[in-house]
């Protein structure tokens, strides 16, 4: 089967009519390309992170520029940004074009405060627990992960000291 496709009868996304398309690729292109399981390309459209065009068969067809897409978000994932904050990102980017190289230093620069402010709780919490090898007892008043019967459960789930 051939990578790309030439399919005459794909809508165009932005103005949804049929037009005569640019190499297309199908489903099982994309996952030979990206690693990324079919099922998650169908969910990062319902979430309107990539898009796909139909054919008069109703098969999903990709642009090429949506390997990039998908690859930021994998990208993404592996640092643990939210798939929420990579909609925020891909919000100013053309969903029907290659973005540009304005449209792509405009993301990069929300994406780098963001990795900023994660490098910076890495280091936080890093710096506590290096000090918790050090004292290796977990019985200083003053230690991060000392939780006596279970006192802060309170406050709720999740970690309440080490934020």
């Amino acid at each position: 089967m051939s990578e790309t496709r030439k399919d005459t009868e794909a809508l165009d996304l932005a103005q949804g009519q049929p037009h005569i398309s640019d190499e297309l690729l199908t489903v099982s292109d994309m996952v030979r390309r990206t690693g990324v399981a079919a099922s998650a390309l169908r969910f990062y459209e319902e979430l309107e992170l990539i898009a796909a065009v139909r054919t008069a068969g109703n098969q999903r067809r990709y642009a090429r520029h949506m390997i990039r897409r998908v690859s930021l978000i994998s990208v993404a994932k592996r640092l643990g940004i939210p798939l929420s904050d990579v909609q925020d990102a891909f919000a100013d980017l053309p969903r029907d074009a290659t973005p540009s190289q304005e449209d792509w230093q405009r993301a990069s620069r929300r994406w780098k405060r963001t990795l900023e402010e994660r490098r910076r709780g890495i280091e936080r919490l890093e710096h506590e627990l290096m000090g918790c090898i050090g004292c290796g007892c977990l019985s200083m008043k003053a230690c991060g992960l000392l939780n006596p019967d279970d006192a802060l459960a309170g406050g709720g789930a999740g970690p309440r000291r080490l934020n």
